[in-house]
């Protein structure tokens, strides 16, 4: 199993930068988690090959690219994109995005082929098949309804946070988990903006390092994510000054093995 996270900002030079706008993981290149960038990212082999979205929220970050892939793929689909999401997600996407005001309402549309996008709602610890993937939802803590995931496949697992604050049942999920291969969890502010992190649900490197005291899983490898773009080299340096066994930033653009 592979994945990714796709490119969303850019430098001055108008090349891919490090920072993270907009937030869209792509696994085995045909299944994506979220879908800030994806219309915008994706490569030609990931046009033609994902049909499945899957959300963790509905926050503008993690939505905002996935009514233009729509748009791009519309005369093309030969069958639905078919998005993933929480009753309460599905619901936010329609009344505010898919609603004839800001965009289509595409799951009304169809092509000469195929109806243009179906919803699959899901419900919290119950897992679900997406391809050849087992995703397993878990109610993370964020301002909004937001899950995390573990997500399997034959071979290898790991588990993705969302957009969260301090938790308890995210851990205590993984923690029975038989072995993760990576786990890729949120960081989004400096610890100078504690008082904005938490009043907006999300981590700074200190409570981070709090959060992964509550993980079991000493060997697993972690990948820092979702930090905020105006304060990338400062989260990244407090980050890499607590010198956490295993842990690294994630790479946006990278392909990761596991």
């Amino acid at each position: 199993m592979k994945f990714q996270l796709l490119p969303s900002t850019f430098d001055e030079n108008g090349c891919a930068s490090a920072r993270q706008h907009l937030s869209c993981f792509v696994i085995d290149d045909c299944v994506a988690i979220d879908a800030g960038s994806l219309a915008m990212a994706t490569s030609s082999t990931q046009k033609k090959q994902i049909r499945d979205v899957v959300l963790t929220h509905a926050h503008l970050d993690h939505i905002a690219g996935l009514p233009l892939f729509i748009d791009d793929l519309f005369a093309k689909l030969e069958v639905p994109i078919r998005v993933f999401g929480t009753k309460e997600v599905i619901k936010v996407i329609e009344r505010d995005i898919f609603n004839w005001d800001v965009y289509p309402s595409f799951s009304e549309l169809k092509n000469e082929h195929t109806t243009v996008l179906e919803y699959r709602t899901f419900e919290t610890n119950r897992e679900f098949l997406v391809k050849h993937l087992r995703f397993k939802p878990i109610a993370v803590n964020h301002k909004v309804p937001t899950v995390g995931f573990v997500i399997s496949d034959n071979n290898k697992t790991f588990a993705l946070s969302g957009d969260t604050s301090e938790m308890d049942e995210f851990w205590e999920v993984l923690n029975v988990e038989k072995k993760l291969s990576a786990l890729l969890i949120e960081c989004a502010f400096p610890d100078e903006l504690k008082e904005l992190a938490l009043v907006s649900h999300h981590l700074t490197p200190n409570r981070l390092k709090k959060e992964l005291e509550k993980f079991t899983q000493k060997d697993c490898p972690i990948y820092v994510i979702n930090i905020k773009p105006m304060y990338f080299d400062e989260v990244v340096r407090q980050v890499k000054a607590l010198k956490i066994k295993n842990l690294e930033i994630l790479k946006v653009g990278r392909v990761y093995n596991l």
